[in-house]
């Protein structure tokens, strides 16, 4: 489903060169759920853009489908990807409603030119709100920009499931959130995930997270992957464990640490 073969990337800082990524590659299947851990500048963000395309590689090849899509703008990729960002205001057209913003993710994913909102679409959309327990339902004809930032997210996620990506990247998208509405937008999210098949990469801070989700971790420092973890490999690891293998490393990150407390 998604392949990145030898993919390094390098920013111009003053007169220095800083190397983002060092030849990565990585091979997901269709199904798959990986998680990314590592330190602030490991390359975790640098390698979700290089995926969504809003960045290119410096050199390297990026295929989805088998298909090189190495210099393909995001807007081209978006047929296939779908992201989701730690901040609530980006997912969303704040000044349009509930109801208008999930009838535009709709369209997305129909290709349509209509943005009608038919009675059996209003139903559709009801439903959808109910199953998150957030008493949207009531409120699909307010202005987005109305809804606190968990709200915000759960609808983005409910978006991104009406558009149907077969690649959906996750950039510490519940990272903004109160612990009480992040567990609720990773729990959708997993449940769309697992419904749906969806091929995922999820970059998170959270090592709890990165162990309970998914079928593959990844754990990234300066550009590298230095650790791939498979299925039953994953599934015996402890936040100790993660946390002892960064040591390894020399990796020392307060922020890192202090999610695995």
């Amino acid at each position: 489903m998604l392949r990145l073969e030898n993919v390094r990337k390098a920013f111009r800082s003053g007169q220095d060169i800083v190397l983002a990524l060092g030849g990565v590659n990585l091979d997901l299947a269709k199904g798959d759920f990986l998680t990314v851990i590592g330190s602030n500048g490991a390359g975790k963000t640098t390698l979700l853009n290089i995926i969504a395309g809003t960045i290119l590689p410096t050199v390297g090849r990026v295929s989805v489908k088998d298909r090189d899509v190495t210099t393909l703008p995001a807007y081209r990729r978006a047929q296939w990807i779908g992201r989701i960002t730690q901040d609530p205001l980006a997912g969303t057209a704040p000044m349009m409603t509930i109801a208008e913003n999930l009838a535009l993710a709709s369209k997305r994913a129909h290709r349509s030119l209509r943005l009608a909102i038919t009675r059996r679409k209003r139903r559709e959309m009801v439903e959808r709100m109910l199953s998150l327990g957030m008493a949207l339902e009531h409120r699909l004809d307010d202005p987005v920009s109305l809804l606190s930032g968990g709200e915000r997210q759960a609808l983005t996620v409910t978006m991104a499931t009406l558009a149907q990506p077969e690649i959906l990247l996750l950039d510490e998208h519940t990272a903004a959130l109160d612990p009480a509405n992040a567990a609720k937008v990773s729990l959708l999210t997993q449940e769309f995930v697992e419904r749906l098949g969806v091929t995922t990469i999820m970059v998170t801070h959270n090592m709890e997270h990165a162990l309970a989700l998914g079928n593959r971790l990844l754990m990234m420092n300066k550009g590298e992957i230095i650790y791939d973890f498979n299925g039953g490999e994953k599934g015996s690891l402890t936040v100790v464990d993660l946390v002892d293998l960064f040591s390894r490393q020399h990796i020392v990150d307060d922020e890192l640490l202090l999610e695995a407390r």
